[in-house]
């Protein structure tokens, strides 16, 4: 793979990268490059988490080593859990990620290394360089407690920044919420003496209904969901004819399938065509745009391919629970 197909590949389907010149720089610097992204264990995975685990799978593609960190002590700071309930989910967070392309990561709990003399040091290091209003505005995307926050929550983004340079990571990835938290860390962490972490932000995908996932919604998808509930979750989908933008089913295939399979099936009648093979999204894009297929065969289609990515996942949850 030559470095213009390692670029393509380390940034598909990425909202931003801060830079693609830093990233260029890693590839042609031939050494070992790290890539990490961070996920609180605070309850079931679905697809708003899978974004960021397909961009891991593309950067170990191209010769990144991954790391995984299971924020324990971040999930405590953002009030989702005790120090035991959040232990319990953090050992099924692991097994998922594992099961949906992540087996060869490294895994790493912060509670590792975030309670370390040194690192504590920098984390106040950190905060007498860092405004009030700076830390909360990296906090308002992804904090549980926006109007009236904690002051744990202050505390978090500069452990976040602080955790890029303790796991040596040359760049970091998360969704586009993180940018104000990643930016923090471009902009202090050279103060403290740690390099500047290159940065890859995933798009924030709409729910199923084409509104904001949130789990009080309930308009999403989750690795426990079974096969049937996927087929019922996407047939109700909103996916309006000839409309791609916002169009949550059209992304599943963008951001999930496309990435993994070579090519995309959507079975039809004879009297409706027959079957139709896709050979990548902009293929499927087009006809979709021109009305050439229809939003059920579609919701049908990408049901399917969406069950063989999860499978493996709901394994690994029925041999948690046995």
């Amino acid at each position: 793979m030559d470095l213009e197909e390692k670029i393509a590949l380390a940034t598909r389907n990425a909202e931003e990268v801060v830079t693609e010149d830093e990233l260029k720089k890693l590839f042609e610097s031939r050494k070992k490059l790290r890539a990490y992204a961070g996920y609180e264990p605070s309850g079931e995975i679905h697809l708003g988490h899978m974004i960021t685990v397909q961009k891991l799978v593309d950067l170990k593609e191209v010769g990144f080593e991954v790391v995984v960190l299971l924020a324990d002590i971040h999930a405590y700071l953002n009030e989702k859990g005790t120090f035991e309930e959040i232990a319990e989910i953090t050992k099924m967070n692991r097994k998922v990620f594992m099961a949906l392309g992540l087996e060869d990561a490294k895994f790493v709990l912060g509670s590792e290394f975030q309670l370390e003399e040194k690192y504590m040091l920098d984390v106040l290091k950190f905060a007498r360089i860092t405004t009030l209003n700076r830390a909360k505005r990296s906090m308002d995307e992804v904090s549980r407690r926006k109007e009236d926050p904690m002051v744990s929550q202050m505390i978090y983004p500069l452990m976040q920044s602080l955790d890029i340079a303790y796991l040596e990571i040359d760049v970091a990835v998360g969704g586009i919420d993180q940018r104000k938290i990643h930016m923090l860390a471009r902009e202090n962490l050279p103060k403290l003496g740690y390099k500047v972490p290159t940065c890859i932000h995933t798009p924030i995908l709409p729910g199923l209904d084409g509104q904001k996932m949130s789990s009080s919604k309930g308009n999403y998808i989750s690795v426990r969901d079974s096969p049937e509930t996927v087929e019922e979750k996407l047939k109700k989908a909103y996916c309006p004819i000839k409309v791609v933008e916002n169009n949550p089913v059209i992304e599943i295939t963008r951001f999930y399938i496309f990435p993994r399979f070579k090519e995309f099936v959507v079975e039809r009648d004879a009297k409706h065509g027959g079957d139709v093979v896709y050979r990548s999204f902009d293929e499927l894009r087009k006809e979709y745009e021109g009305g050439l297929i229809h939003p059920l065969d579609l919701k049908v289609a990408v049901a399917r391919y969406l069950n063989k990515i999860l499978d493996p996942a709901r394994k690994k949850l029925r041999c948690q629970s046995e």
